[in-house]
């Protein structure tokens, strides 16, 4: 019996207003928005409450803009702290929200305010000692649960819901799912009981579908995906919401194939997607078309990096050295206390420092978003973190202004100008158990790095390219099933680079290459190969059950 793993996307509803919301209990149910610090026109919106969504509020619009069209609306402005908005409170909010999801199973922060949550453990003991057809009652919080493919028009709506979702002759699959809804909808109300935010989530049996499914009923519900519905939910999919599909990768499935949908990829084979994008990539997209997908859920409840940035729109652009020492200056006390803060509290150390930076030329508009990354070899401490952003940043403008042939000199800019900054701290790892002195461990890690000076960029590199979901190179995974032959990645590299977008083989999720050998894969596969004629529907009932 293949072992079918389960798993949910949950997000709390406009984290940022909630908050304050809950901060201003006058404020609940009221329409409301968290603006910037920044006055003009009263504020750039960051956050736009439900009930201000419903007068036509939108997070593009300004406070001014906002009063025109909901005059009832609540301006708060967000925290301010070193000259840019802190957003402690809200990373504070959303730990607490963490904290009570993984009661039930191992956990994966993936933003500010989202997190994955694998059901697998909790679903299984559920269906084995009291499974939901034998439940007398289930609560209205359940039934209230949208089903994708269930016809949930008229009076009988829930009724249909709570029949699905207690049905004895179901598959196992569906019956996992339905103790899925089950414990998300009680982990749903402890959220709610215990720090007045509202959940939304999607369940289903991979991330991909959980994460697309949270999305589709909001605010405060719960969307659960059969495998039956996966054709209807990608089929008519736009490519670009596709996640990882956002950028060149999938400007290039538009206008090299005429991919419009997830579903447009259906009529194209495995053979050919690889022909185009190279194994990886191919076996990538191939299985991304069928909701195939075999990314598990990391088990972070901590982030994988610290970092603290600003942008700079318009006539703001720092346009010296001097105003971007001073500004670095701020970002980099920031980052340091979060990280003294990780030290003390979780005995987490960082190894890297990265600065990122957005940039323009004057009279060059293709110079945006050219500004190399730069990083090194991270020092604790405020005043040396300072030192070591500084000198990657003008180590990243000397290469910025080379490649197009400027020269400069003290602080004259040559009419370039920075309108993002952020400096990053990175391969954060546990102190090795058995350190008896923190001071000591950072003793021994300098002498194994002596004298980072970086006035000679000796230990100055630049910053590797992660792939979409955060995961660095590799050449080999012991547990890879699909290996590809080294020659190979390098021609794949090769056609990456030459077709303009980096999905490359390294940049694809470490778990990826697995999924080529998963029961949902093997089952497609042999029914492609037995597949003479196209029926219009990619996944028939015969295979339904066979999946079952």
């Amino acid at each position: 019996m293949p072992l079918y793993h389960l798993y949910s996307l949950t997000n709390w509803s406009h984290c940022v207003s909630a908050v304050e919301q809950r901060k201003q209990q006058s404020l609940r149910g009221q329409p409301t928005a968290v603006v910037q610090y920044n006055s003009w026109q009263g504020g750039g919106l960051i956050a736009v409450s439900y009930e201000a969504r419903k007068f036509g509020v939108k997070r593009s619009m300004r406070g001014d803009e906002a009063k025109k069209v909901c005059p009832e609306i609540h301006l708060v402005q967000v925290p301010v702290a070193r000259g840019k908005a802190d957003l402690n409170s809200y990373r504070n909010a959303g730990s607490e929200v963490v904290a009570i999801l993984a009661r039930k199973g191992r956990c994966e922060r993936a933003s500010i305010d989202e997190v994955y949550l694998d059901l697998t453990i909790a679903a299984e003991a559920m269906l084995a000692d009291n499974p939901p057809e034998c439940l007398e009652t289930i609560s209205d919080e359940v039934v209230k649960s949208h089903v994708l493919g269930l016809e949930e028009v008229g009076s009988d709506a829930r009724e249909k819901v709570r029949h699905w979702l207690t049905r004895s002759d179901a598959s196992r699959r569906d019956k996992l799912l339905a103790c899925g809804a089950l414990i998300v909808a009680e982990l749903r109300l402890q959220v709610l009981e215990e720090t007045e935010f509202t959940c939304s989530a999607g369940i289903a049996h991979n991330k991909m579908l959980a994460k697309l499914a949270s999305g589709m009923n909001k605010p405060a519900q719960q969307t659960v995906v059969p495998f039956s519905s996966v054709s209807k939910l990608l089929g008519t999919l736009p490519i670009k919401k596709m996640k990882q599909l956002g950028g060149k990768l999938g400007t290039s499935l538009q206008i090299d194939l005429g991919v419009n949908t997830v579903g447009d990829l259906l009529q194209f084979s495995e053979e050919k997607l690889q022909e185009y994008y190279g194994v990886n990539s191919g076996s990538w997209l191939w299985n991304t078309a069928r909701g195939i997908n075999g990314e598990e859920v990391k088990g972070r409840l901590l982030p994988n990096s610290h970092g603290s940035g600003k942008t700079f729109p318009g006539p703001r652009a720092l346009k010296t050295v001097a105003s971007v020492e001073k500004w670095l200056g701020g970002l980099c006390e920031e980052l340091s206390e979060r990280l003294q803060s990780d030290l003390e509290q979780n005995k987490r150390i960082a190894h890297t420092l990265t600065l990122h930076a957005q940039a323009y030329k004057s009279n060059d508009a293709d110079s945006f978003k050219k500004f190399p990354s730069k990083s090194c070899p991270i020092r604790y401490g405020t005043s040396k973190i300072k030192e070591d952003a500084l000198s990657l940043f003008q180590a990243g403008l000397r290469e910025y202004l080379g490649l197009y042939n400027v020269k400069t000199s003290g602080n004259q800019n040559s009419h370039w100008g920075i309108t993002g900054l952020s400096v990053s701290a990175s391969k954060i790892v546990a102190i090795p158990s058995g350190t008896c002195s923190i001071m000591k461990y950072f003793h021994n890690q300098e002498e194994s790095c002596p004298q980072v000076k970086l006035s000679n960029e000796k230990f100055i590199q630049d910053a590797p390219l992660l792939s979409p979901s955060g995961s660095e190179g590799r050449e080999e995974d012991k547990e890879t099933k699909h290996f590809i032959p080294l020659n190979r990645q390098e021609k794949d590299k090769e056609m990456c680079k030459e077709k303009g977008f980096l999905l490359a083989i390294e940049q694809l999720p470490k778990k990826e290459t697995l999924i080529c050998s998963s029961p949902d894969a093997e089952v497609y596969r042999e029914w492609e190969k037995n597949q003479t004629e196209s029926s219009g529907d990619y996944l028939t009932e015969k295979n339904r059950d066979s999946l079952s």
